[in-house]
């Protein structure tokens, strides 16, 4: 039977289908006495009508809901009503194994984290005698929070007659089955099943092997063109070794593969706690010294010398025992170079902001930034042999990662503060107030030397890693006017720091030295960024645009602080300012520059009902309609840099606005519609204001010089714009007026961050963010002043927008869509905050360059941006003993 929305069943309340099959239909509902959302499965009349197989099927559901584990899905309930059997089951947000498989194997790292989750689950279960007997893909999700199990134990309901053996929960459509004999999916069956034989706990783990093989290879362990051929492969061959299609999979991965799948259950796996056991064995590095080029070279000997090579691999062994009893040893050999990526879990994307990246000195751990969803950024620590990675509490919103020297320690930038935390995970420490980062480096002393704010003159400072009051490093020269010192990179012995000279762009920067004993400098390098010294006596560099560029190498003498030769290209295709990072014993971590996070443009309503703008995936961020609804202003992000182009919604037409110049965002429209504002650093590398036609004739017009800015809001008459200002000390809001001498006006200048302003239509009230409370909420306050400020969002609240007849004010609550509204006579009366609705849609960038990542229409409709899954950035590169490449590539003389 189908139900519909706003139906009950108890006290479960339909909220929507979620899917159908051949075995019953799912529903998303709400648990009306608990609050909380489930998922209802109805179960088909063939189970139903018979109380002999309900009356089994209500015994072992009593059994399966027993099973309390973080990756088995929980069934909390059966009930009955009005002749509708259901089960209340955890509801779960996410896609199936089937679905990912679709695309293909998944990446390493992920196939045997999920393994052994599922490995996990399937202990926990055979250990209360609960066997699941269907286990396949289409029955494990993949979630947030790791894989979940589904449809658990349910399978033995029919399994003791006539030995048909039948899933009571599968919703996907069956393939290559037949009615009346075999229900289920046939490539994930054991031998036994086929033959009508009694399954047990060694029936799954067969099962388990037939999907692990397919999760690392992308393909399926056994096939056929026909049923009969398919179960002929089943009981009589063995699959292709995984090391032979996959490259990464280690020899010791197919013995535990080949294992699970013998054809008779005696010589399996006899428990799964043992497989699990090597499994977690395999993901700490073990059996990976035989690779796949070995088992190729030993498939090439002929049969004939294989007894040859034997005896003459014996010969060499004595040989070298009787050698090493009369010799000393020699140097060891050099490790090999090892490359491999990993991949983050799945709905996470690496987050392209500076400094983003960070590998311990020692090696053993890494921290990256990444967001979850459209969540907020925040870092995240792996240690290097391990599959899983650990969020930091209290980093969200994070920039600028660094290591403590002995590794223990992680300092970051987040909410106007320079912060360190354990990296065991616990409280972040306020070192310091900084406006924002421009990179940091912890110096044997315990001293952190940085670089802070926006304005280009900025100078290196430093401070005690303990906390205290910052003090100058570096003084700028007269003749250094327009000139920043950032990502500083303190040298061996503390005597001297590397860092680069920022003029205007990543084109026009150079790498230079200074000594802390002396105060002398110089240009080691022109035209590179974010410098770092390697003991290889190297210095490492990038060189590129805004997302990607090239690592380059030079000698470097230490002790004379002089470069001894000339750069050289050593790795390509990598993100530029704070995308890479070295450990002392050789290992290297990039982020490629050329991955893009695709995004989609769609139409929400309040309900939450999406339909697409344009089928055109870009990089999208800003999102601005024109006063007339008909077209849309957009930045787009793409290998080059930041430049707004207009979206004609009527032709589907999109045409690029600005050229390349520099990178310009934050698009807004003159009220007549004839004119597009936006911020550029396109001159001086400032970032300021411009005007330019919409239809992009003539040149665009500077409104602005001097401190950082970006607009925000424009008046209802055009004559007034508000902007963001970025400062040393952090942002601020102001206005500058069009006419006369265009004078700037701050607005909003505290020790506290205010920014995104934004102005009711009337223009008699602008609302704002800051974070005086101690986390970021939407304010109101008279427009242009003075007057008092009233609180709006009560949860937290960032991106706050009009709607267009200025009754209510819109702003995000983590993925929430919130609305407030706004009554102003016969005085200010702002209502409750209420929910429109959620989703993962791209919220405002955190960190140096916050907005209001949405827009919405007369009509009510919100223009919202849908990050494609899988299209950013996902993946952190990895190459081990890299140093013994750099030697190759770059000799020095030492």
């Amino acid at each position: 039977m189908s139900l519909t929305p706003g139906a009950k069943l108890g006290s479960y309340e339909i909220i929507a289908p979620v899917g159908a099959g051949g075995m019953g239909e799912v529903y998303k509902a709400k648990d009306t006495r608990l609050d909380r959302t489930v998922a209802i499965k109805v179960l088909p009349s063939h189970l139903a009508d018979n109380a002999r197989l309900r009356d089994r099927f209500e015994r072992e559901a009593r059994a399966v809901s027993s099973l309390n584990h973080p990756h088995i899905c929980t069934l909390y309930d059966i009930g009955s009503q009005d002749g509708v059997d259901f089960l209340v089951l955890e509801y779960l947000e996410g896609e199936t194994l089937a679905d990912r498989l679709k695309k293909g194997a998944l990446p390493f790292d992920q196939a045997l984290r999920t393994g052994i989750e599922v490995a996990d689950a399937l202990d926990k279960a055979h250990r209360q005698g609960v066997v699941h007997r269907d286990l396949k893909p289409g029955n494990i999700m993949l979630t947030k929070s790791g894989a979940k199990l589904l449809d658990f134990g349910l399978a033995k309901l029919a399994g003791a007659e006539g030995g048909s053996v039948e899933s009571a929960l599968p919703t996907q459509q069956k393939s290559l089955t037949a009615e009346g004999s075999i229900l289920g999916t046939l490539q994930y069956m054991a031998p036994e099943q086929l033959e009508g034989k009694e399954a047990d706990a060694r029936t799954d783990i067969f099962a388990f092997g037939t999907v692990l093989y397919e999760m690392v290879t992308g393909r399926r362990a056994f096939q056929g063109k026909s049923q009969a051929s398919l179960i002929g492969a089943i009981l009589k061959d063995d699959p292709q070794p995984m090391s032979e299609l996959q490259s990464m999979s280690p020899p010791a991965l197919d013995r535990v593969v080949k294992k699970c799948l013998a054809k008779d259950p005696e010589d399996r796996w006899q428990g799964a706690h043992d497989l699990m056991d090597e499994l977690k064995w395999i993901a700490e590095g073990g059996g990976t010294a035989l690779k796949a080029e070995t088992s190729a070279v030993r498939r090439s000997i002929p049969g004939g010398l294989s007894v040859l090579l034997a005896v003459l691999l014996l010969g060499a062994v004595l040989a070298s025992v009787a050698v090493w009893s009369v010799m000393r040893p020699g140097p060891a050999a050099p490790l090999p170079v090892t490359r491999f990526a990993i991949h983050l879990p799945p709905g996470d994307e690496f987050v392209r902001v500076g400094g983003g990246l960070a590998i311990s000195p020692d090696g053993q751990n890494f921290v990256y930034l990444a967001r979850r969803g459209s969540g907020t950024p925040q870092l995240y620590v792996r240690p290097m042999r391990q599959l899983e990675a650990t969020p930091l509490p209290g980093t969200e919103g994070a920039l600028d990662a660094f290591f403590s020297p002995d590794g223990q320690w992680i300092g970051f930038w987040a909410g106007g503060k320079l912060k360190k935390v354990p990296l065991t995970g616990g409280p972040p420490s306020i070192l310091c107030d900084v406006g924002i980062l421009q990179g940091a480096s912890w110096g044997p002393d315990d001293t952190i030397f940085f670089s802070q704010g926006f304005a280009v003159a900025s100078e290196l400072l430093r401070v005690s890693a303990s906390g205290g009051t910052p003090e100058p490093v570096t003084v700028l020269d007269p003749g250094e006017e327009g000139q920043g010192q950032r990502w500083p990179e303190i040298l061996p012995g503390g005597k001297a720091v590397l860092y680069t000279v920022w003029r205007s762009s990543f084109d026009d920067a150079s790498i230079a030295v200074q000594s802390l004993e002396t105060g002398g400098r110089r240009i080691l390098v022109e035209g590179g960024t974010f410098p770092r010294y390697v003991p290889t006596g190297h210095i490492v560099f990038a060189r590129g645009s805004t997302l990607a560029g090239s690592l380059l190498a030079v000698p470097f003498d230490l002790e004379r602080l002089e470069i001894t030769g000339s750069p050289v290209p050593v790795l390509e295709d990598v993100g530029t300012a704070g995308q890479f990072s070295l450990s002392r014993d050789g290992s290297l971590i990039y982020a490629s520059g050329t991955v893009l996070s695709n995004n989609l443009l769609v139409w929400v309503d309040r309900q939450g009902v999406e339909r697409s703008v344009t089928e055109i995936l870009r990089a999208y961020r800003d999102p601005r309609l024109s006063p007339d609804g008909r077209r849309l202003a957009v930045t787009i992000l793409d290998a080059k840099g930041e430049d707004v182009w207009v979206l004609d919604l009527g032709r589907g037409t999109l045409t690029r606005l600005t050229f390349g110049e520099g990178r310009s965002t934050r698009p807004l429209w003159s009220p007549d519609g004839e004119r597009i504002l936006f911020g550029s650093n396109r001159v001086e590398g400032t970032n300021n204001i411009f005007s330019q036609f919409a239809d992009g004739s003539g040149t665009a017009e500077q409104l602005t010089t001097g401190a950082w800015r970006v607009p925000t809001s424009v008046s209802s008459d055009g004559r007034t714009i508000v902007f963001r200002q970025n400062s040393d000390m952090g942002r601020d809001i102001g206005m500058v007026r069009l006419e006369g001498e265009r004078k700037l006006e701050m607005l909003l200048q505290t020790s506290f961050e205010e920014h995104t302003g934004m102005l009711s239509p009337d223009d008699r009230w602008l609302a704002y963010v800051s974070n005086e409370s101690g986390r970021e909420e939407i304010y109101l306050t008279p427009f242009p002043g003075p007057g008092g400020k009233w609180q709006i969002s009560t949860e937290g609240g960032t991106e706050p927008l009009w709607s267009r007849d200025g009754r209510e004010l819109f702003y995000r609550s983590g993925e929430k869509m919130m609305a407030v509204a706004i009554s102003t006579e016969p005085e200010l009366t702002p209502g409750k905050p209420t929910l429109l609705f959620e989703g993962r849609y791209q919220t405002g960038l955190v960190g140096a360059s916050p907005g209001s990542n949405y827009d919405v229409a007369r009509d009510g409709r919100f223009v919202m941006i849908r990050a494609e899954e899988g299209s950013g950035p996902t993946q952190i590169n990895v190459v081990l003993n890299w140093f013994e490449e750099l030697k190759r590539l770059v000799p020095t003389d030492n």
